[in-house]
Formats: C-alpha cells, sequence, structure tokens
C-alpha cells in the first residue's frame, strides 16, 4: 500500500491541523510561521483541504476515502458526517482510540501483524469495520510482550476513550457500545466540503 513519508510537522502545518490529532503531542509546527504570506484560497482548494485532512490523519487513501463516502450516500442521513462515521469505524482507529498504540500508523502496524481479535476471532485487516456489540481484545500470544504489558499497572498511560467505546479497566479489551456520531469524532474538519467535492 502507498504511504506519505512526508514529515508529520510538516504535514499537519500545511493542512492547518494540531499534531495532537495525530497523537504526537511534542511535535512543534512554529517553526518559520510568518515566512510568507498566503494567499486567498479558492473554492475549490478549501474542498481539497479538507479532503486531505481526512485522508492524512486516518492514513487512508484516495480509493477507500471515494468509497466510504459513496457507501455514505446509501446511509440515512448527512452523508458527510455517516462518512466520518464509517472511517471512525475502521478497527485500526477504534485500537488507537482505546489506547492500545500512541498513534494510528502505530495501531495500523499492529492489527496488520494479527495481534488484535475481535469477537474472539482473529482480525489482521486495518479497514475492518466495527459494530455496536463488537469485543476488541489483544491476543492472548501477544499480552506478553513488553508493548501491551506497560498498558496496564499503575504507571498505563491514561487515555481518553470516547463515549461510544468502553475500555475494561486493567485489560486489554475494549467494547462498541455504539456507533460515533459526529459530536464524537474530535477532528477539525468541515465534512460538507468534502461532500460537495465528490459531488462534482
Amino acid at each position: 500500500m502507498a504511504k506519505n513519508m512526508q514529515p508529520i510537522a510538516k504535514r499537519c502545518k500545511a493542512l492547518g491541523i494540531s499534531p495532537a490529532v495525530m497523537g504526537y503531542a511534542k511535535k512543534n509546527t512554529e517553526r518559520n510561521s510568518n515566512t510568507r504570506m498566503r494567499k486567498k484560497k479558492s473554492e475549490y482548494a478549501l474542498q481539497l483541504q479538507e479532503k486531505q485532512k481526512v485522508k492524512f490523519v486516518y492514513g487512508i487513501m484516495e480509493k477507500q476515502c471515494r468509497m466510504y463516502y459513496e457507501k455514505a450516500l446509501r446511509m440515512p442521513g448527512k452523508p458527510g458526517e455517516e462518512m466520518l462515521s464509517l472511517i471512525e469505524r475502521r478497527l485500526d482507529n477504534v485500537v488507537y482510540r482505546l489506547g492500545f498504540a500512541m498513534t494510528r500508523r502505530e495501531a495500523r502496524q499492529l492489527v496488520s501483524h494479527a495481534h488484535f481479535t475481535v469477537n474472539g476471532v482473529k482480525v489482521n485487516i486495518p479497514s475492518y469495520l466495527v459494530k455496536v456489540g463488537d469485543v476488541i481484545e489483544v491476543k492472548d500470544s501477544s499480552r506478553s510482550s513488553v508493548k501491551f504489558k506497560r498498558l496496564l499497572g499503575e504507571d498505563a498511560p491514561v487515555v481518553l476513550v470516547p463515549q461510544w467505546l468502553d475500555r475494561e479497566k486493567n485489560a486489554l479489551k475494549g467494547t462498541v457500545n455504539r456507533l460515533p456520531v459526529r459530536e464524537d469524532i474530535d477532528l477539525p474538519v468541515e465534512e460538507q466540503l468534502i461532500v460537495e467535492l465528490y459531488s462534482k
């Protein structure tokens, strides 16, 4: 699969988003912030930027992004919000949201290496869409690794789990309580602009 190898901080600055959204709390994008004035962007440029934000933050490609949009069109509700909800339900994102990985990139790699099960079945597809009631758990044979051991105990990092998910305390296990709605998604994006771009 193709990868965006551009530095995270540089890409965040270009798209106008905080590196914290990507899970990088210590990266800084203030360097050379006043070197040149930017001209006003066209309507198309604004729409394209919003789409690029979503693709960059979630680590998805153009083909996948369009597929989610077309699937959202067939669903009841606003296409933009339904599209974000679908992308938010990706297994790699859920693993990140539950705090099993520091970034979505790391989560995608962990899922690809088959460290997780969904309802007791091994799943190694990052784009797998979770459903209400699904139980996501670290595989038994992976629990002994240093990577997952550090997530338990008193020194475990504190994770703010979104309301649509539930993580068991002192356990490498999470449950999908309900489907995510727009209010659950903290991504600073105007999804309506993406709908306008794709509907042309």
